[in-house]
């Protein structure tokens, strides 16, 4: 494939700054993270093409321009906490710390986490990513500044809702299959959240509990 530093300038360019993201932070994050290392090395020729590629347990790596939009949502502050739910191969968590966020990131699967937690390591960012129900959050080190939640919930589940600061960012797609609307919640108190429609998406499932092959 081309040089890899130069298609991920030119996704930068073409797919996102082209589709309105304009947070410096975000472009630059992606424009450094390589995202060929998260992918099956099969699949590494199309690590930068327009859309999601498979990850293995039937999960996908979002198309960039969907990650970008979903993490420039969140308003990230370096230093913010950050909870990932959903976080599959670990590309976002990994834009997330790039991005000098304190990442904790959930995923069911642990065939993905442990590999996961490897590239991460392998390219120096620290984050802290553990197998589990990613509904149920991560009580023991909540509040977040930031939850991002990468698998689509009928609802918001109410646990992640209760582990947000106050003035915290919460961002999910909500709904069935063929219907889902990205959402960000914003804390104002102690009951009560803003809400901002972000546009259709589609994403695979949130599920409850572990991924199959991993609650023996």
């Amino acid at each position: 494939m081309p040089d890899r530093a130069e298609a991920r300038a030119r996704m930068v360019a073409r797919q996102l700054i082209a589709r309105g993201i304009a947070d410096p932070a975000v472009l630059d994050a992606m424009g450094r993270v390589p995202r060929e290392t998260f992918v099956p090395a099969h699949l590494a020729a199309d690590a930068y093409g327009d859309g999601p590629l498979p990850i293995g347990a039937g999960q996908t790596i979002s198309q960039p321009f969907v990650a970008a939009l979903m993490i420039e949502a969140l308003a990230l502050r370096p230093g913010d906490r950050v909870l990932e739910v959903g976080a599959g191969c670990g590309y976002a968590a990994a834009v997330l710390a790039q991005m000098g966020a304190q990442v904790f990131a959930i995923e069911r699967h642990c065939t993905l986490a442990e590999p996961a937690r490897d590239r991460l390591a392998a390219l120096g960012l620290a984050v802290d990513l553990r197998v589990g129900d990613g509904q149920a959050g991560w009580p023991e080190a909540a509040p977040f500044d930031v939850i991002l939640v990468s698998a689509a919930g009928r609802a918001i589940p109410e646990a992640l809702k209760g582990q947000l600061a106050d003035g915290g960012r919460l961002v999910i797609p909500v709904g069935p299959p063929g219907g889902q609307t990205l959402l960000r919640l914003t804390r104002r108190g102690a009951d009560r959240f803003d809400s901002t429609d972000l546009g259709p998406v589609s994403f695979v499932p949130l599920l409850r509990g572990l991924g199959r092959a991993d609650s023996a």
